[in-house]
């Protein structure tokens, strides 16, 4: 058993490996690939929970074994995405000697290709969520390089608008090309809404309870 002072010589010894220079990109793969990890955890699994209780049929282990599956797959790509991020980018800037901004495109499109490609309902929602962000970034991009003139006015209220607008006639004329968990969250909202019973179903309950 290691005792107390082989423990700290250990310890020192990781830590000025930890301190070297010349490991840093290769180490910093490694802490990637372990925030990667944590990160999908603490973000997948209470929206996982949340989801499953509310809207998923089926007994308490099989929404355990939803909700863990869930966690995993979106801890399991982003750590490996962020691990292959990493190491691509690296081993550009070692290729061509100096760093470039293309190769944050290059090597996060062969990640995204390679971890994201599945088309599961994990990574189609990772995958929108970043959709959205990119096309608002984009936007200020254009207004930031002169591309896009600046507007007098806030565009927002007329963007929620039109967003709104859009989701909607969606939902009720075209639902299948929606997402599965919109579909859901969505029929709950205006769907559910338009059927009750008596008191019950009308303000405590969604749905009427089986009688027992």
């Amino acid at each position: 058993m290691v005792g107390p002072p082989q423990l700290r010589a250990l310890l020192f010894a990781i830590n000025a490996l930890l301190r070297k220079r010349r490991y840093h990109a290769a180490l910093a793969m490694l802490k990637g690939f372990r925030n990667g990890a944590v990160y999908g955890a603490k973000i997948r699994a209470p929206h996982a929970l949340v989801m499953t209780f509310l809207f998923r049929s089926g007994s308490l282990r099989e929404k355990l074994r939803a909700i863990l599956q869930a966690t995993y797959t979106h801890s399991w790509n982003l750590a490996r995405f962020v691990f292959l991020y990493k190491g691509l980018c690296a081993l550009q800037s070692h290729v061509q000697g100096k760093t470039y901004q293309a190769h944050s495109f290059v090597s996060a499109f062969i990640g995204g290709l390679l971890v994201f490609g599945n088309n599961n309902n994990i990574n189609s929602q990772i995958s929108m969520y970043l959709l959205s962000r990119v096309l608002f970034a984009l936007c200020r991009l254009g207004v930031e390089k002169g591309f896009i003139p600046e507007p007098r006015l806030d565009p927002f209220p007329w963007f929620t608008g039109l967003v709104w607008g859009l989701v909607l006639w969606l939902f009720e004329y075209h639902r299948p090309t929606l997402q599965p968990s919109l579909q859901s969250s969505m029929t709950y909202l205006y769907e559910d809404s338009n059927v009750w019973h008596d008191l019950s179903d009308f303000f405590i309950y969604n749905k009427s309870q089986p009688s027992k």
